[in-house]
């Protein structure tokens, strides 16, 4: 399911995001590059808490990344790059999550006998040293713990908690009220005390990494598809 692209309108405070835009718009392939290495991760951590899945949303910021860069002339700066990009990979995330609703409602009703198998994603075991690993296991915890909001509730959560988004911030990515985001965070803090034991805190800026090969990798398959050298 294709995502929205948002048209955003003419605004001098994001001078910043205008330039390296005009550059990318220019064919400027180390603009592009620019662009992935400064939002990656704040983008695949995003997908990651809607679709719960690792390569998925590694697919998915590709992807989001490959319509966005088709569609650059549509950056007005309004807005920042990083909300502007981030709706897109929200978009794509959430288009997904309907799709595969969609699928399993029709295998579902065509075949009642059959056992539906949902299966987790593995939590990778790194080599961290063992003075990590009590930090591990509390992410671990953490990630499991958002996994299980409800999409309307964790898609609040991963911007307001764990990528440090305002209220309005959040309310303008998700396109709902500043009272709807305070109402489902709230819920959502709720729902993730009955599963964690400990102030969550400052850990969460941690939780689902996307850096090293990860990043690297998806950011060469980018520039491939755009046609452009890596």
């Amino acid at each position: 399911m294709s995502a929205v692209l948002p048209k955003i309108g003419i605004s001098p405070d994001w001078s910043g995001d205008m330039d390296i835009v005009r550059r990318a718009l220019a064919r400027d392939a180390d603009a592009f590059r620019t662009i992935m290495e400064i939002h990656n991760r704040r983008l695949y951590r995003i997908a990651r808490g809607v679709v719960r899945n690792d390569g998925e949303a590694e697919d998915i910021v590709q992807e989001a990344y490959v319509r966005a860069f088709a569609h650059l002339d549509r950056f007005r700066g309004n807005s920042s790059l990083a909300t502007w990009l981030s709706r897109i990979v929200i978009n794509e995330a959430l288009g997904r999550l309907r799709k595969k609703r969609r699928a399993f409602a029709l295998t579902t009703s065509i075949s009642q006998n059959s056992d539906a198998q949902i299966i987790q994603f593995p939590l990778k075991v790194g080599d961290d040293p063992e003075r990590m690993m009590a930090q591990r296991q509390i992410l671990q915890m953490v990630e499991r713990a958002t996994d299980n909001l409800p999409d309307v509730y964790r898609t609040v959560f991963v911007a307001r908690v764990i990528e440090g988004l305002g209220i309005e911030e959040t309310a303008e990515l998700l396109r709902i009220r500043p009272a709807t985001v305070k109402t489902r965070l709230h819920r959502a803090r709720l729902l993730i005390r009955k599963q964690l034991d400990d102030q969550i805190g400052p850990v969460l800026l941690d939780a689902f990494p996307f850096a090293g090969k990860r990043c690297k990798r998806l950011t060469t398959a980018v520039m491939k598809r755009v046609g452009l050298p890596d």
